[in-house]
């Protein structure tokens, strides 16, 4: 896979059944704009697939592909675009041309769950990356030695990942600054009503963690701290040490903002974390309920169904 030269940047985006046609789009529109506002094609793009021929999105519309990956000519960024499914027909093919790349340097990225793929291919090692929030969970447990942030983008030397949707225009606006400059990923930022770019260490809204947006600083640094921190919990007092606060003082400030005390909220992430990792492996209750900082499979169970209003094994036998 080439480098790029300095007057023009190359992509490709590597498409797969049930991909997210919302992130491609992001992606590919954020350099289409760059490139009107330059008023010339710095930024140029293909499609990609395991066999050359058209990928159906999540949305049920069909994308026309320019190369099979293994016909691929020299890129600059391979990007892996990933939906509801990591698996789907060409998978080996994927992956052995991922290894492929890897092995010669090339720069990869992933949006949305295309982090799981880039991940079995080997091409995570040692690296940070993100994903989209709803596979974190069984990303970790999948692959316990890769630093997964939950940041909206990570860029570690050649690797770049997002948790896709709009977070696919944040790491294509970083792109452009590097490229061409601050002034112009702001212009481009601004057409799409963008209003403000976010960095690789904003985290993303999460679950319960979208109600935090307005709210005070160090309640987000402790429901931070939760999520971060679900296998072995803190206590009550360890959580109001780390925002400098007495134990009354968090159970105001979570009362006030959230409507509930820290206890319960911290109760909610676990067990939002436990549906996750139930409907996305396929790892024994007793382990999901392990994982998520309980050391009783009958105080798990409990909770869960209250809750959710049905048992875990339940939960299980649905899936999505």
């Amino acid at each position: 896979m080439g480098e790029a030269r300095q007057d023009r940047r190359h992509f490709a985006f590597l498409l797969v059944d049930k991909f997210s046609m919302f992130s491609l789009a992001a992606a590919i529109d954020t350099v289409r704009s760059a490139n009107r506002l330059l008023g010339r094609d710095v930024y140029s793009w293909v499609t990609v697939s395991a066999d050359g021929e058209a990928v159906m999105a999540s949305n049920g519309l069909p994308i026309k592909i320019d190369y099979a990956v293994a016909d691929l000519p020299p890129v600059d960024i391979l990007f892996v675009c990933v939906g509801l499914t990591t698996e789907f027909p060409g998978k080996s093919v994927v992956l052995a041309a991922l290894r492929s790349l890897g092995r010669r340097g090339a720069a990869l990225g992933a949006l949305a769950a295309g982090s799981y793929l880039l991940a079995e291919a080997g091409q995570l090692a040692g690296h940070r990356c993100t994903i989209h929030w709803e596979n974190r969970a069984s990303f970790m447990e999948r692959f316990p030695d890769i630093e997964c942030t939950g940041n909206v983008y990570e860029i570690d030397r050649r690797r770049y990942t997002c948790a896709g949707v709009t977070t696919s225009i944040d790491l294509m606006l970083e792109i452009v600054r590097t490229d061409l400059g601050a002034d112009l990923a702001n212009d481009v930022a601004n057409q799409f009503q963008h209003e403000r770019i976010r960095s690789a260490g904003d985290r993303q809204r999460t679950g319960p963690e979208r109600d935090l947006t307005g709210k005070s600083e160090k309640l987000k640094k402790i429901v931070e701290l939760m999520a971060d921190n679900l296998d072995e919990p803190y206590s009550a007092a360890q959580l109001a040490g780390t925002a400098s606060l007495s134990v009354r003082q968090v159970e105001r400030l979570f009362l006030r903002h959230l409507g509930m005390t820290p206890g319960r909220y911290y109760m909610r992430l676990r067990l939002e974390r436990a549906r996750e990792l139930l409907r996305q492996t396929n790892m024994p209750i007793l382990d999901v309920a392990i994982a998520t900082g309980f050391t009783s499979h009958s105080y798990f169970a409990q909770s869960y169904r209250q809750q959710f209003g049905r048992p875990p094994s339940e939960e299980r036998r649905a899936g999505y």
